[in-house]
């Protein structure tokens, strides 16, 4: 599988704008990933990771750094004996169900998802069904009807699985469909699943996603500076 850590040569380049990358362009569907895209819930997150490293006398929990973008039972069972892995993913999942202090929507949310139909719009998240409702309600988004969560798939972020189903449901072909993505899980599955790739700095920096491998094709600061238009031939991606 191709790495999706930042190349050190690579990552000193912020990847083109919008308008640039995907000039000529269209697109059926706009699939999005939502901490970190349209939602920032990153203050709860870090807490919630932190608690759960002290609690399972993980060393340097009080910095924990989780690695954004990445189902959460994927991170455990990295971490964590085979045999401890479902009782600490049911113990994160229950911190960060209770914990949406300061999960607000991100600049540009509200405009990017009104201004795209029903049918060419969906949420792809590897947030579990559950703490997706939870966020959701938190932040106050208007979410599309299509939401893709971890429960969802068998593979998470970075396998392309999630980005396949979500643009099956809306039933587009993904080599038709633009991802918007904030963490490199999410490019590599975005990429591997045939989607064109815009990245937004949520959690990591422009110049950190740009150096990604596979790289994204456009980045942006949030979606406040991105303009989807749908016209006859498709949805048109600019600069605002």
């Amino acid at each position: 599988m191709p790495s999706t850590e930042p190349s050190t040569d690579r990552a000193r380049t912020a990847p083109p704008t919008p308008g640039a990358a995907f000039a000529g362009r269209t697109f059926d569907a706009v699939l999005f990933d939502m901490d970190g895209t349209l939602i920032d819930s990153v203050p709860a997150v870090e807490r919630c990771w932190r608690r759960w490293a002290a609690e399972h006398d993980l060393p340097g929990a009080e910095s924990f750094q989780i690695e954004h973008g990445t189902p959460a039972r994927s991170l455990i069972a990295r971490l964590l004996p085979a045999d401890r892995v479902e009782e600490a993913f049911a113990r994160i999942l229950e911190l960060e169900l209770e914990d949406t202090d300061g999960v607000t929507i991100l600049p540009g949310t509200p405009e990017a998802l009104a201004s795209l139909p029903e049918d060419r719009r969906a949420i792809v998240t590897s947030c579990t069904g559950p703490l997706a409702a939870v966020r959701i309600r938190a932040s106050g988004l208007d979410a599309p009807q299509v939401v893709v969560t971890a429960d969802d798939v068998t593979h998470g972020k970075p396998a392309p699985d999630p980005f396949l189903l979500g643009s099956r449901r809306l039933g587009v072909d993904p080599a038709r469909c633009l991802v918007v993505e904030d963490a490199p899980a999410g490019v590599a599955a975005a990429r591997a699943a045939g989607c064109a790739v815009l990245v937004v700095a949520g959690t990591h920096t422009l110049a950190e996603l740009a150096g990604t491998s596979p790289a994204p094709d456009a980045g942006a600061v949030d979606l406040a500076a991105v303009r989807f238009t749908v016209g006859p031939d498709g949805i048109t991606v600019t600069d605002r």
